[in-house]
């Protein structure tokens, strides 16, 4: 029997312990700081819980001591110093708290400690790295790798038009951080919200998409010429968003109000949690499209694989922690397997490389109805 212990049980933390709860080897545990977290989880028979403040880096690395595989949910912030913690105590874990901190960082740790280490193991990043490592996998040579995702509210309701299944201040990051992108083999800094388009998605119309710092890991994993990604929205929020952005809403700097410092941006996160918060039952819909492009055989070459999922009314769990989470779960049962052997930090792109691997973890998401459908085209 495999003991797993789920770190954070969140929109996307809950359902993945649901989700591998349904495997008869294994035992799951979910740790958080939030009683109120865990009473979802008290009718459950397959699955224990431990309240706990896992930012306690020493209480962290005696409570997954116990345990034989990790699974880290946390909060951005909290991301690197869990995963390091995690790592150091030697377990084997997959990641998806997509901290802003360069996580390649950790591998000569993990490889002393004999870990593989899934990181960014989610739909974007996650899917968007792996498919972009199995296109250039399947090209002779690659030239161009293109990124667009968006999760959205089916139903668009004023003023935002838009719903978060992460934690606000981690959305609120896509919004303030520059967007890094290679454009003819040269890293190029960009701001975020900036080079706006639109692109239309028979499934949802016209869509406006804006850069963001989306690539992370591929800009010094994949030797692509030409590289970028972008995330989508519905027409009209880049303009709300810089409004908030420019007017200081987002910085960082401590500011005083009544002799209390505060920073602008949490009481930015604190006012919009409850505008952005998907309700239970309020139905999203997650888009993302990959292109990778180049020559296969003397002959240019497009593969293009295209995402567009629903909100799930039999198990009531939103799109967006479906594509995350069960990325995450595939990507465990695929080291639980022993499909994939290799020690250190293990980003996605790395997965894509090998076809077999990619193929169990197509195979296992579409068993969840998580379709990413392929084209090849010559144009």
């Amino acid at each position: 029997m495999i003991k797993l212990i789920v770190l954070g049980g969140g929109l996307v933390g809950g359902p993945m312990a649901l989700d591998l709860s349904e495997d008869k080897d294994m035992k799951i545990t979910v740790a958080d700081v939030s009683e109120k977290t865990l009473t979802k989880f008290k009718d459950h028979p397959g699955i224990e819980t431990i309240e706990q403040d896992l930012s306690d880096r020493k209480k962290l690395n005696a409570l997954v001591s116990g345990f034989d595989m990790v699974i880290s949910a946390v909060p951005g912030f909290m991301g690197y110093k869990t995963l390091e913690t995690i790592i150091d105590a030697g377990k084997n874990v997959v990641d998806i708290a997509f901290c802003p901190e360069d996580t390649l960082t950790l591998d000569a740790l993990a490889k002393k400690k004999n870990v593989t280490a899934f990181v960014d193991c989610g739909v974007a990043p996650g899917m968007s790295n792996m498919l972009t490592g199995f296109g250039q996998h399947l090209l002779d040579k690659a030239e161009t790798a293109v990124i667009y995702v968006g999760g959205l509210p089916e139903i668009r309701t004023q003023p935002w038009e838009y719903k978060a299944v992460f934690s606000p201040i981690d959305v609120i990051e896509e919004y303030i951080r520059p967007a890094f992108y290679v454009e003819n083999s040269r890293v190029v800094e960009r701001p975020a919200l900036s080079e706006p388009e639109f692109i239309d998605f028979p499934e949802v119309g016209t869509l406006e998409v804006f850069n963001t710092d989306g690539l992370r890991s591929l800009i010094k994993t994949l030797d692509i010429p030409n590289m970028k990604e972008k995330t989508m929205r519905y027409p009209g929020h880049i303009e709300k968003v810089k409004l908030l952005r420019d007017a200081g809403f987002f910085n960082e700097a401590p500011v005083s109000i009544k002799g209390r410092m505060v920073r602008p941006i949490d009481v930015t996160a604190k006012l919009l949690f409850p505008q952005w918060e998907l309700k239970p039952g309020e139905k999203d819909i997650t888009i993302m499209r990959v292109s990778v492009a180049g020559e296969k055989e003397g002959e240019k070459t497009t593969y293009t694989w295209d995402l567009f999922d629903r909100y799930d009314p039999a198990t009531q769990i939103h799109s967006m922690a479906r594509c995350t989470g069960y990325t995450a779960t595939a990507a465990l049962r695929l080291l639980k397997k022993g499909l994939f052997t290799q020690k250190g930090i293990i980003v996605p792109e790395y997965i894509g490389q090998n076809k077999t691997c990619v193929e169990f973890i197509l195979d296992t998401l579409k068993k969840k109805n998580i379709i990413y459908r392929q084209t090849v085209t010559h144009p």
